[in-house]
């Protein structure tokens, strides 16, 4: 255990690093590297993994230890790759340490080092909640309510939830330097701010309803019976999981929103509001979570998620409303309301048509499609728009 947290703490060591250098390269508005770099990590691992499952290498069996050899192995190439491309962008390289100018920048560091801590806080403390809120005997675990058992539910939901994160995650990295030079160079945003709002939140609402009507189908196909499980049981799990699934998605379209908004006064330097917001959301968090989950188990957490990244996402809204004075754009959010019927109508047609619970994936990747479409013919995305991003890039 002390090997594999050791080795753990040197990945996130690498990680952090890898972030580091990436922005170097947002710094000098290289998005496209940088977007680049940001997978990269993802893809060695895919292989390296591909190859010792697949590959006959080696005599053993893919374990933990060998799993995390590989994080090391494809967060250490990224981060070699990434240091050789910004030290290619810069004039020259040498290591000066300057006690005066490194005290600066912790003390500015600061306020963003309790930003990203309360919110890890009130992010990943449900499962943590769940684990020792919930008993932990055997009778408990036997029926399903155990810490252990309603954690792992909790957990099978959110990663799927974290997956699908990573877009907007990446598309606030691009903002943020955008934003920064618009702030310094007085530019108006509204525009920008109104166009990345569109493209982040429509795919939201395609991925976020979509995964409610098929919450079952897709729960099912990711996380197969266990030997050790009988029928009965199997379908008791699967349905909690479903119905934690179907609410968490719903953090995604919040959290797309927060991205945006949370992204702009982070580039404000509206730490202060910042901070405030994000220790509220964490007080709310646990105590919803005190609340519901002796009587909901982890449907309650996920409640209490949903109702904490809604809360988030709306205060941002309206710090940025009372800051920047934006002009209220009715006919954008009367197509967002038509557009979001729109696709639920979609949803419910598509999973009755024909439906067949073995090819699911079949009328999911068509509500996508006839979705898409409507998104472009609705004007929320078009071509020129993705380009005009492009070019405030």
């Amino acid at each position: 255990m002390t090997k594999l947290l050791l080795i753990l703490g040197f990945n996130q060591f690498l990680i952090t690093f890898i972030l580091y250098l990436r922005s170097n390269l947002a710094g000098l508005h290289l998005f496209k590297t940088d977007s680049m770099i940001s997978v990269l990590d993802r893809l060695l691992m895919i292989i390296i993994c591909a190859i010792l499952l697949w590959g006959h290498v080696g005599h053993h069996q893919m374990d933990i230890m060998t799993f995390v050899y590989t994080q090391t192995s494809a967060y250490l190439l990224t981060a070699i790759i990434t240091f050789l491309i910004v030290l290619r962008k810069t004039d020259k390289f040498r290591l000066n340490w300057n006690w005066p100018f490194s005290v600066m920048i912790l003390k500015k560091s600061i306020p963003y080092a309790i930003l990203v801590l309360l919110m890890t806080f009130f992010n990943r403390i449900d499962t943590v909640m769940l684990y020792h809120i919930l008993p932990g005997s055997e009778e408990a675990n036997q029926y399903g309510i155990s810490g252990a058992v309603q954690a792992s539910i909790y957990a099978q939901s959110y990663r799927l939830l974290d997956a699908v994160n990573m877009f907007a995650f990446l598309f606030s990295g691009l903002l943020l330097p955008i934003f920064s030079r618009m702030l310094k160079f007085r530019e108006s945003i509204e525009p920008l701010v109104k166009l990345s709002f569109s493209l982040l939140i429509t795919p939201a609402i395609v991925i976020g309803i979509g995964c409610c009507f098929y919450n079952k189908e897709i729960i099912e196909t990711l996380y197969n019976k266990h030997a050790d499980q009988s029928a009965e049981v199997y379908r008791l799990f699967a349905d909690q999981s479903a119905a934690v699934f179907r609410l968490l998605m719903w953090c995604f379209m919040c959290q797309s929103m927060s991205y945006i908004f949370g992204t702009l006064l982070t580039a404000n330097r509206n730490l202060k509001e910042l901070n405030l917001l994000a220790a509220g959301c964490m007080i709310l968090n646990i105590s919803l979570n005190i609340l519901l989950i002796p009587h909901l188990l982890a449907f309650g957490s996920a409640i209490s998620a949903l109702a904490t990244q809604f809360s988030m996402a709306l205060a941002q809204i309206l710090i940025v409303q009372r800051i920047f004075k934006f002009r209220m754009n009715y006919r954008l959010l009367l197509t967002l309301a038509v557009f979001t019927i729109g696709v639920i109508i979609i949803n419910f047609f598509s999973i009755n048509y024909h439906f067949d619970s073995k090819k699911w994936y079949l009328n999911f990747g068509m509500m996508v499609i006839i979705s898409t479409l409507l998104a472009f013919l609705t004007r929320l995305i078009s071509i020129k728009s993705m380009f005009r991003l492009l070019k405030y890039g």
